[in-house]
């Protein structure tokens, strides 16, 4: 595995799970590498950050006039490039706009990879209300963005399926199929079991061996918890980062 590289979690629709996501791959390249740089550039929602094993800095583009300061993302990039190891960034949907439009004007991944790093784009897609407007998202990175897109089908608000068929079937992958470096699913499962598991962990800001670990969970949640990140990590491993 190539030991540099960066990861945006990007996606324009609040609350499908970005920063389960970017947790998720600071586990996961961290357990590979040894040790990952993490970035938090939400405004509103500082989920990321709150997770004290990843010691996330806090990105602040928000100047004194409460709007967006497009030129913070310079310090980000700055950072980027200077940073050892793997770097996961995990963006807000209200800096989605701006940080993609930022990335287009700049050729920030061009530029990246001039510096010698290997560039991934993490988008989530969720069943339910959200599947439109996250597949929308979703198109825009594509047609957008020069770098692999790595895509997390999220089934936690139901089944993804569009006219009958599943994501990984869709028109939209078939013409993508190029740009699309890998596809995660996050499995629907038993809401009372695994589903409520989960749902502690992430209220607690815990990784996976924190929670194995933790006197909250029982040896049963911890079993499941368990079968969750080997199912998560292999699916991971199959993209050969």
């Amino acid at each position: 595995m190539n030991a540099n590289q960066v990861h945006f979690t990007l996606q324009g629709k609040g609350g499908v799970g970005k920063s389960l996501v970017s947790a998720i791959n600071a586990q996961y390249f961290r357990e590979k590498t040894g040790k990952v740089a993490t970035f938090d550039t939400d405004p509103v929602n500082d989920t990321f950050s709150q997770y004290g094993s990843f010691n996330a800095q806090r990105i602040n583009i928000v100047g004194t006039d409460n709007k967006i300061n497009e030129r913070a993302f310079d310090s980000l990039m700055d950072a980027l490039v200077t940073a050892e190891g793997i770097s996961i960034v995990d963006n807000g949907a209200s800096t989605f706009v701006p940080l993609m439009a930022y990335m287009v004007e700049n050729k920030v991944v061009e530029m990246l990879q001039g510096a010698g790093k290997v560039v991934y784009i993490h988008s989530v897609i969720t069943g339910g209300q959200a599947l439109e407007d996250t597949l929308q998202g979703l198109t825009s990175m594509l047609v957008g963005q020069k770098a692999p897109v790595v895509v997390w089908v999220n089934e936690f608000f139901g089944e993804v399926e569009r006219d009958g068929k599943k994501f990984e079937d869709t028109g939209l992958v078939k013409d993508y199929q190029k740009r699309i470096a890998g596809i995660v699913k996050i499995d629907r499962r038993n809401n009372d079991t695994f589903g409520k598991d989960m749902e502690v962990m992430v209220k607690n800001k815990l990784t996976f061996d924190e929670a194995i670990h933790s006197e909250i969970f029982g040896m049963m949640p911890r079993q499941r918890l368990k079968m969750i990140k080997d199912s998560l990590f292999a699916q991971l491993d199959a993209i050969k980062f």
